[in-house]
């Protein structure tokens, strides 16, 4: 175009009210395990994002693309991918999906100004530690170790408890928050034990609780050995529930058998399907895929409506102002598919209810925890303020 000629379209579109430039396409960054172990939950991660940035589109008037990078699930990879992302552009970022890619990817996105949400990752202290630009899409371990806390303290009020953890950051951190709530509502000191993940031998540890006379256990680790643990205490004639996080939810667990009923597990709210596609056939996807759909389009959509607050999107790039953005994130809410959400000043969400559930033996033999609520006032309980962090 020759210089009269733009100066032409300049004058028209001043005459015109029309813009004198094409409002920027904003790019979304995904950082998700798309190969690896958790490939089946990178690939709904996909999806539900996919989907999310579809609807926005077809509904205007802004227009959304979306960066999706495979971290593999790997924090080196994720690390990568950050700078990958940050090089690109991207006005914020959904993922990691897992809480060590989390830690890995984290400086490069506060250093590069750039906000990312996880809808995965659950270790209390990536929003215990400052960071302005992290906010987490669902429960956190402290928050799910809290409601465990509380239902033992209502369950067995005045009686001791002991509390196991497998020694690793996850299994510490639950442990640590529970104990510490048990004290805060006045119910003393628990026996605090503790054992190497993959420990074989937990006799003398059962044979401990046994001795101590515990009315339950609260466990913080995952499910072989929690399995574990509950057979040595089967053993050591020690018939009382084991409670324990979301980590026991796998099938080494519920090969247990007859041995684990009775046990409570704190999880997140069952996740809802997605709407299915405007004009198109929902895609058909693996219960874990599934599992985290919704997160993903819910993050997707809680962006799209931040973007629109004042001051946040340079509309000649497409690019947020990281700062606005984490605060437009912290004064909520949002409407989502998830229902409201909110984020509290460490970009936790908050309100969030945590379940309760029993696993129970089935009619068929199997050993499930479907439906089944440890009562009708402790089935669905809310989290406490987020301060006893």
């Amino acid at each position: 175009m020759t210089a009269p000629s733009a100066f032409l379209a300049l004058v028209l579109c001043l005459a015109t009210g029309a813009p004198a430039f094409a409002q920027a396409v904003v790019r979304v960054g995904l950082s998700a395990p798309l190969t690896g172990a958790d490939a089946p939950f990178g690939q709904g991660l996909r999806q539900g994002a996919e989907q999310a940035v579809a609807d926005l589109n077809k509904a205007g008037p802004r227009r959304f693309a979306l960066s999706v990078a495979d971290d593999a699930g790997d924090p080196r990879q994720a690390a990568t991918v950050a700078s990958r992302l940050t090089q690109e552009g991207v006005a914020a970022v959904i993922g990691p999906f897992e809480s060590p890619s989390v830690a890995a990817a984290a400086p490069t996105y506060e250093k590069a100004g750039t906000v990312f949400i996880t809808t995965g990752a659950t270790y209390g202290p990536l929003t215990g530690r400052g960071l302005w630009n992290l906010f987490r899409v669902g429960p956190s371990d402290p928050q799910q170790a809290r409601t465990a806390a509380d239902y033992l303290a209502k369950t067995y009020p005045g009686r001791p408890i002991g509390i196991v953890n497998d020694r690793t950051s996850f299994g510490r951190g639950l442990a640590d928050t529970v104990a510490a709530r048990w004290r805060d509502v006045g119910q003393g000191d628990p026996l605090a034990l503790g054992f190497d993940r993959g420990t074989a031998d937990l006799a003398a540890l059962a044979q401990r609780l046994a001795g101590a006379g515990v009315a339950a256990v609260y466990f913080g680790g995952l499910a072989p050995d929690a399995a574990n643990l509950v057979k040595a205490m089967r053993e050591a004639k020690l018939d009382v529930p084991l409670v324990a996080s979301d980590g026991i939810l796998d099938p080494a667990f519920a090969a247990l058998g007859p041995a684990g009923e009775g046990t409570v597990m704190t999880l997140p709210p069952e996740a809802p399907h997605l709407p299915d596609p405007r004009g198109a056939k929902a895609a058909a996807r693996p219960p874990e895929a599934e599992a985290v759909a919704a997160g993903a389009y819910a993050a997707v959509q809680i962006l799209a409506q931040a973007f629109d607050r004042p001051g946040i999107l340079d509309p000649r790039t497409g690019r947020a102002d990281g700062r606005r953005l984490a605060q437009a994130l912290r004064a909520g809410p949002f409407k989502t598919v998830l229902g409201g959400v909110a984020f509290d000043a460490r970009g936790d969400q908050t309100g969030e209810a945590v379940l309760l559930r029993v696993w129970r033996r089935q009619p068929d033999g199997r050993l499930d925890y479907a439906g089944q609520e440890p009562s009708p006032e402790a089935g669905r309980t809310q989290t406490p303020p987020a301060g006893l962090n």
